[in-house]
């Protein structure tokens, strides 16, 4: 855990130090166009190492009863046959959690019983963080395009439904971070979650709350100039990069900390935003019963049937009485 923060800690130390002491348009153009590079060929990398692992058999993960007599209902959606089914599946998988819904807690209480439980703050923990973070991503278009796309104001509309101070605290960032915090709280008093914790899952969740706190610091406390990030963002997409000064003293920080997190998400635990459509116990039907499937990975074989087996040891086989399909006659 402490070598996850401090790697959070030096990386605001290099972009605050970049910014001030060598240039900040090495931090406000240089990095986004490194990072965006390596976040698309990494990506690139990754789901395409992943589309060519052939799957020779069905293997999805299912839950539900399987087509079977025309007179056992069949759960189409939990046990698809169809690709309509699996597709719904795959989409309740992406949007809604729903394994993680059905993910259980066992814990062996006294007197050896075993008590099972749903686990559903880690589902509502997952859901917040994830759509409170895809909201946020979509309210940031606000600055890569001109003029604004619409449902953009909208949302931004419905962020902030409670008017909350003065700008107005979005639904969204608050949300999020309980989310973060929740996730990173699970890991530290957890004594199963903290023996199978990895520094890489530290590091992300440290990671990802610095960028929500740097966000929400540029919106309420360090004033940030919007129009000079929107001049930058616009000129960073039309790679006619504007060279400027920083927009706010938090700013360079902030766009650093996500230009290191777009380069490190192909080669992290967070892939599996681009995995999970990929995954053969997600996206494929349950249909072995239905029909064959032939293992592409086995190579040709010669078959050596019992007729020709008979056929080379036919006398040896009569003089030691053993019974033959065929007689010479």
């Amino acid at each position: 855990m402490i070598h996850g923060f401090a790697a959070v800690l030096a990386l605001i130390l290099i972009a605050w130090l970049g910014s001030v002491f060598v240039s900040p348009n090495v931090v406000l153009v240089v990095a986004p166009y490194v990072a965006l590079a390596i976040f698309i060929i990494g990506f690139l990398y990754r789901v395409l190492l992943w589309a060519r692992v052939p799957v020779p058999f069905h293997i999805p993960t299912t839950c539900g009863q399987q087509q079977s007599l025309p007179w056992i209902k069949q759960d189409k959606l939990q046990s698809p046959t169809s690709t309509f089914w699996a597709i719904a599946r795959m989409a309740m998988e992406v949007f809604l959690f729903r394994s993680l819904w059905r993910n259980e807690r066992v814990e062996l209480k006294h007197g050896g019983k075993l008590v099972y439980s749903p686990k559903r703050f880690l589902w509502l923990g997952g859901l917040l963080f994830h759509w409170s973070l895809a909201v946020i991503l979509f309210r940031h278009l606000r600055f890569f395009t001109q003029p604004v796309l619409p449902g953009i104001a909208s949302v931004q509309g419905l962020d902030t439904l409670f008017q909350i101070g003065t700008p107005s605290l979005y639904l969204t960032d608050v949300l999020v971070l309980v989310a973060l915090i929740y996730l990173f709280a699970r890991r530290v008093f957890s004594a199963q979650l903290r023996l199978i914790s990895l520094p890489s899952d530290y590091f992300a969740l440290f990671f990802l709350i610095a960028i929500v706190l740097s966000g929400i610091l540029m919106r309420h406390f360090f004033k940030t100039d919007l129009e000079r990030v929107k001049e930058l963002t616009i000129g960073l997409i039309s790679f006619r990069p504007v060279l400027l000064r920083a927009a706010g003293p938090l700013f360079p920080i902030h766009l650093f900390l996500v230009s290191v997190l777009l380069a490190y998400f192909p080669f992290s635990k967070l892939m599996h935003a681009g995995g999970i459509v990929l995954s053969p116990t997600r996206n494929l039907m349950n249909d072995s019963r239905i029909r064959r499937h032939v293992n592409p990975w086995n190579p040709p074989v010669k078959v050596h049937t019992y007729e020709e087996y008979e056929d080379e040891f036919r006398e040896a086989m009569k003089a030691a009485g053993i019974p033959v399909e065929k007689t010479d006659g």
